[in-house]
């Protein structure tokens, strides 16, 4: 059983930056894809970023440009990057990975990123 937890909630201006961090429990050599996900309130969940092997493997067009993804083994962590935030971005950020070899998949309990006008 993976556990993800992220951190690096907050409040921030319009145009300013966040760096969100998901600690999985274990290694993430076997975890493929992880990502980002989001929810704002009364809209569904929806793909943000991720990444495969290492290597950024899908943004949403609504970030892109804005937002980077990375890992770092060493540390199986898995970070957001967010740039030029917008009162858009508010939501609940959601960490994810999947296993590559049982295909179960794992989320954090989500934290909270909020960007005022």
């Amino acid at each position: 059983q993976v556990q993800l937890v992220e951190s690096g909630r907050g409040l921030v201006q319009a145009g300013g930056s966040l760096r969100l961090s998901c600690k999985a429990s274990g290694s993430i050599f076997s975890l493929n894809p992880m990502g980002w996900y989001r929810q704002a309130p009364g809209k569904q969940r929806e793909l943000v970023a991720t990444v495969r092997s290492g290597i950024p493997t899908n943004y949403a067009g609504s970030v892109r440009g804005r937002f980077t993804i990375s890992t770092d083994y060493a540390q199986n962590m898995v970070y957001l990057q967010m740039n030029s935030l917008k009162p858009e971005d508010t939501a609940v950020y959601y960490c994810y990975a999947r296993h590559q070899v049982t295909r179960a998949e794992y989320w954090g309990q989500g934290t909270q990123v909020t960007v005022s006008s």
